[in-house]
């Protein structure tokens, strides 16, 4: 996937916007846990691994900032178990 992944901390979302549409990873912090709570890519811009991109994105972050993660939205969990390098983020 070409287009940038923003982080926006106000709205605890990971976003993108492709083809004028926008997908997006929602969370929630609590203390040193992000729990995945929604990963959301519209049938206009599905198909092209944009939902495991916005998830890399977010377990990317999660780890760079020394926290654990919930994966409570079923792809999220899917896809970190598809990628066991990130298996031991896991709270």
């Amino acid at each position: 996937m070409d287009n940038p992944i923003q982080h926006d901390p106000k709205t605890l979302r990971f976003n993108t916007v492709v083809d004028d549409v926008t997908g997006y990873v929602e969370y929630e912090l609590a203390e040193e846990v992000m729990t995945l709570t929604h990963t959301i890519v519209p049938s206009a811009i599905g198909g092209r691994g944009i939902a495991g991109a916005l998830v890399k994105a977010s377990l990317d972050h999660a780890r760079a900032q020394g926290w654990k993660v919930v994966p409570q939205c079923s792809y999220a969990d899917t896809w970190m178990r598809r990628h066991p390098d990130y298996e031991g983020l896991r709270a």
